[in-house]
């Protein structure tokens, strides 16, 4: 028997922060915790009024600066 049902993709379609509910909330204290790690690690400080939105940006840059995370 032959499976032709196609699988669904493995990366969740990025979404624009300006579009989320609630971006302009302050950051959670998982994100702030986990900035200030990779913020540590690349050399960076970190505002301490970020929203929501801006600290998933700060968080993927940073990503991206010291190699952490998903590519």
């Amino acid at each position: 028997m032959i499976d032709n049902t196609e699988q669904a993709p493995r990366e969740n379609p990025e979404k624009d922060r300006s579009g989320w509910v609630t971006g302009d909330e302050p950051m959670t204290g998982p994100q702030r915790s986990y900035l200030h790690t990779l913020a540590q690690e690349a050399g960076r400080g970190v505002p301490d009024d970020m929203t929501k939105a801006q600290a998933s940006a700060m968080i993927e840059e940073l990503q991206r600066q010291t190699g952490r995370g998903a590519d």
